[in-house]
C-alpha cells in the first residue's frame, strides 16, 4: 500500500505525492531522492498552493496582469530555484539559487501586504500567508546554513 503526503491547500486537483518520492528513508541518503525531499521545498510548495487557491482567486480582474502575475511568478520562483539549486554540482552555486528563493519569499510578503492594504483579502488570509511565508523562510534559512557549512568540506 502506498502512503500519500497530501497538502491542505488543494481545492480542485489531487496534489498528493507518494511518500516514497518525498520522504527521506531512515537509512539515510538514497540516490532516488531529489529536491522534493527537502523540507524547504515542501514548505514553499505548501505556500505556493495556498496562494494559488486562497489568494489569487480573490483578486479582481483588474489585477490579472499586475498583482496576480507578480504573485504567481514569485511563488513559482521559490520552488523552482530550490529545485535548480539542488541540481547544481557546487555548494556555492547552489546557495546562490537558495538566496534567490529567499528574495522571492520577501517579495511575496510585500505582495500579500498589498493585497490586504487594497482590501482584496481579509486579515485571516493575510495572517495565514504570513505564517506560511515565515515557515518557508525559516526552513530555507536552515537549509542555506546547512549547505554553507558543507562549503570547503567537499
Amino acid at each position: 500500500m502506498v502512503q500519500h503526503n497530501t497538502l491542505s491547500y488543494s481545492d480542485s486537483e489531487d496534489t498528493s505525492i507518494p511518500d516514497e518520492l518525498i520522504s527521506e528513508s531512515p537509512a539515510g541518503y538514497e540516490k532516488s531522492k531529489d529536491f522534493t525531499t527537502l523540507i524547504a521545498w515542501q514548505n514553499a510548495r505548501e505556500l505556493k498552493l495556498f496562494l494559488y487557491n486562497q489568494i489569487i482567486p480573490k483578486l479582481p480582474e483588474c489585477e490579472k496582469f499586475n498583482l496576480s502575475t507578480q504573485i504567481t511568478r514569485a511563488a513559482i520562483s521559490i520552488t523552482a530555484n530550490i529545485s535548480e539549486g539542488y541540481g547544481r554540482f557546487h555548494y556555492k552555486e547552489s546557495v546562490q539559487f537558495y538566496r534567490i528563493s529567499r528574495g522571492s519569499l520577501y517579495e511575496l510578503k510585500d505582495h500579500l501586504i498589498s493585497c490586504h492594504d487594497l482590501k482584496y483579502i481579509q486579515a485571516p488570509q493575510a495572517q495565514e500567508g504570513f505564517r506560511l511565508i515565515e515557515k518557508s523562510k525559516m526552513s530555507l534559512n536552515g537549509y542555506i546554513n546547512y549547505v554553507r557549512s558543507k562549503i570547503g568540506k567537499s
